[in-house]
Parts: C-alpha cells; structure tokens; sequence
C-alpha cells in the first residue's frame, strides 16, 4: 500500500528549491518500491508507464518537484497559519490536518495524490503515465522536452480540487526605443528617447482596447502591463534608448508570434518620426507558456467531474499544462490554494495543504482513472 501522507511529509521536509537531484530520487525510489519501473530521461524528467491489457486511451498525469526558494521547513498544524481555527481544527497528538511548508501545495500535495492514483487505480486497458518534470517554476525544459502523444493530461497544481480546464499564457519582452543622443544643453540637436516613451506607454495602455483578442469566455480580457523602465546614460546627456518591459497574460486565440508582431505594429504608429522602436522576448530556452481552454465536455474533463472533482473553472496562473493542451485535452487539479482570505499561499511563507485534502484528490484522480482505462 502507497502511504500518501507519509510520502508527502517525506517531500516537504526534502528541500528542491536549489536542486532537485534528493527530491527526485526519493520519487525514484518510491516508485521502485512500489513495483514501478522509473526512468530519468535525458531532461531530467522521471517517467513510469502502466499499460493495460486492452486498447484505450494514454492518460497522462503530470506535476514538478522543484519549489521556489527559500526553503520552508515541514510542520504539522491544526489550522493554517493567519487563519482562525475552527471547531474542526483540532491538533490532536498528531499535530493537526494542516501541513506547512515549501512545496506543501505547489506541488509535493498534488505529486503524492497523482502518486496515489498511480498505484492504486485500476488500469485493464490503455496507458497511465507519470511524467514528473524537474524546472517548471524556472525555465521548463522538462515539460519542454517531453512528447507523449496523450489522449488526456492531468496536470497536478493547488486548485482546491476543482477542475481547471483554462489558463492564461506568459509572454515577457522589451520595447526599445531608439533616439539620439546629444548634450542635454543643446535638446534640439537629439532625439530624447526618455520622452518618447510617455506616448509608447499610451499605447501600451490602449492595445487591447485597439488591437488585442476579445474577451474569452472562460479567461476574461488579456493584460498587459510595463513592469520595467530604464534609460539614459549620463545626467547632462540627452538618451538616445529607453527600455520598457512588458509582462502579458493572453487569452487564445492569440499566440507568442501573433502578439511580437501586432503589438511592434500599433507601437510604432505612436512614436515621432525622428526615432525608431523594436520588441523583442525575452531569451529563454523554451517557448513561453501559451494561453489554453479545455471543453468541458471532454472525457478528461469529464471523468475528473464524476469522480467528485469541483467547480469547472480556469486555473490563477500559468503552468506546464500550456505545453501539454496542444496535444490533448488538460486539466490542472490538486489540493490545495494558490492563496485564501488571508493572502498568498502557494510561493509564499505560509504556504500549505490540508492532509484531508490530499487524499480526497488522491480518491478523485483514482476515479477519474479508472473510468477512462478500467
């Protein structure tokens, strides 16, 4: 029998915001013991199969066992830390329902419940794949790296166990401003790239209400938004560049390409003709997280639903599951909260999980599982 709860405090108390190499080989070793055949690809990924006796589909489940920094020590409360106990929130001797921690949530809660229907589904016909990436708060290579030509991914994150089917994508880049440079005594015989970019910042503002995709049923209206401005090089000289970067949530159907030319287009019609503008994305070495939306009719979605998983909504925040919608029906899932009524929760100091919660959406994976590979 996998013990859910113990492996999840074995988790907790495993740092992976630096490195994931004790992380993964306690996930290793727990699939060895319990009969898996694991392997680490070339990216880091750990990947086990299960296959059925008959045909049917490849269901993918899917989290990360790296954490942000720093490291949050493991410990057991009745209730999570800022929030008043209830009359169920009793510690007991075993210190209470509540586990801190980093990674309690995001995502060591889901990766033990993911584990838990692993192990414990019954799986007569199809493929079940675990496929645990290694960087996906960072670059994602991992997630990157993987082509699983799935029928259905579960992609395990804090949701509250609802079922998520949609999210936004992230793009980053910077607009450079060209100018020319000249002594600030003499303002006429430059161009003063600083000033220009009070117009270009207009423009920032107004490209959605212009340019961009309409309101998404599910997702609502993109943003975007300047998050860093610098330019000049000396105080008595007039600057001839200012940088401005941008952070965008998109809503499909826009895409990272379609944005970088649209957005460069309608920026450029606000500049004064004696300068000159360029956007380009951030380097990186994978492709930013492009927006998705899950029917919820689809049998993923579907399977989650009937197996007690709650609300249909989108998920808070971008994650790998952008890489994996592209090639089949996704849904983000777990126990847990990206944040409740007293602040941050996933990221933050006070991240956690509540143990019940863990092992209701072990349940609920298990019978999704089971309803599309039994």
């Amino acid at each position: 029998m996998f013990e859910t709860l113990s492996f999840h405090e074995r988790a907790v108390r495993t740092p992976s915001h630096e490195d994931v190499t004790a992380m993964r080989e306690l996930l290793v070793e727990t699939l060895a013991d319990h009969g898996a055949d694991p392997r680490v690809d070339d990216a880091g990924n750990t990947l086990a199969v299960r296959e059925g006796d008959g045909d049917g589909p490849h269901l993918v489940l899917n989290t990360h066992i790296d954490t942000v920094p720093p490291h949050v020590p493991h410990e057991r409360r009745a209730s999570p830390p800022g929030v008043e106990a209830g009359p169920s929130d009793t510690a007991g001797q075993d210190g209470g329902d509540v586990v801190c921690g980093r990674g309690a949530c995001d995502a060591k809660g889901p990766l033990a419940a993911l584990l838990a229907a692993f192990f414990d589904a019954d799986v007569d016909r199809g493929r079940l794949t675990l496929a645990v990436t290694p960087d996906e708060e960072v670059y994602s290579t991992g997630a990157a790296a993987l082509s699983l030509a799935a029928d259905g991914y579960i992609v395990g994150e804090p949701t509250g166990l609802d079922a998520c089917t949609a999210a936004k994508g992230r793009f980053e880049g910077t607009v450079t401003i060209e100018g020319v440079a000249a002594h600030a005594a003499e303002p006429g015989s430059g161009a003063n790239a600083i000033r220009a970019a009070a117009p270009v910042l207009q423009a920032i503002e107004s490209y959605d209400e212009t340019v961009g995709p309409p309101e998404h049923d599910a997702l609502g209206r993109p943003t975007l938004e300047p998050t860093v401005i610098e330019g000049g090089e000396a105080t008595n000289q007039i600057p001839a560049a200012c940088r401005i970067t941008v952070d965008r949530r998109s809503v499909p159907p826009e895409t990272q390409q379609g944005f970088a030319e649209q957005f460069e287009a309608h920026l450029d019609g606000w500049l004064p003709d004696s300068m000159s503008l360029s956007f380009a994305y951030t380097e990186r070495e994978t492709p930013f997280l492009e927006a998705f939306a899950t029917p919820a009719d689809s049998d993923v979605v579907q399977a989650l639903l009937g197996a007690g998983a709650g609300n249909v909504r989108p998920f808070g925040a971008a994650t790998e599951a952008s890489y994996f919608a592209a090639d089949a029906p996704t849904v983000v899932f777990g126990p847990g909260v990206l944040a409740d009524e007293a602040g941050a929760v996933a990221h933050a100091e006070r991240e956690y999980v509540r143990r019940s919660q863990i092992e209701r959406a072990g349940d609920i994976v298990t019978g999704a599982v089971e309803s599309l590979l039994s």
